[in-house]
């Protein structure tokens, strides 16, 4: 589920929703923990098609007692992982051929890929 990170300081007006702001607080979230059951499943989705959309993500949603925002970020966050583990493969096969590869190829092939970059759930 959602947890909220912990204020340090006197001023504190607490959590305001899943973000927080004023006073000496900067703005952070705690990372979600998902259960083992639930990753199994996000999982298992994943393999089946790596783009979830429309019902399909509500419906996970529902079924894993997640937001369809956390679902959603989930697998952003997973095809760029997904994406990174094959390119790493790729390089990994071509080194095995004496192939360099160029050093600027990974950090083109992601920024290729923004879009899908998520670090926070909103």
């Amino acid at each position: 589920g959602l947890e909220l990170s912990h204020c340090v300081g006197a001023n504190s007006l607490g959590p305001a929703g899943p973000w927080r702001s004023g006073g000496p607080c900067k703005m952070k979230r705690v990372r979600t923990v998902f259960k083992p059951e639930q990753l199994e499943r996000l999982e298992q989705e994943f393999l089946k098609q790596q783009y979830m959309v429309g019902t399909e993500r509500v419906d996970l949603a529902a079924t894993l007692h997640l937001t369809e925002t956390q679902v959603k970020v989930w697998f952003q966050n997973r095809r760029i992982k997904w994406r990174k583990q094959s390119m790493e493969q790729k390089a990994a096969k071509l080194s095995q051929f004496g192939v360099i590869q160029p050093a600027t190829a990974d950090s083109t092939d992601i920024k290729d890929h923004e879009e899908d970059t998520v670090d926070v759930e909103l």
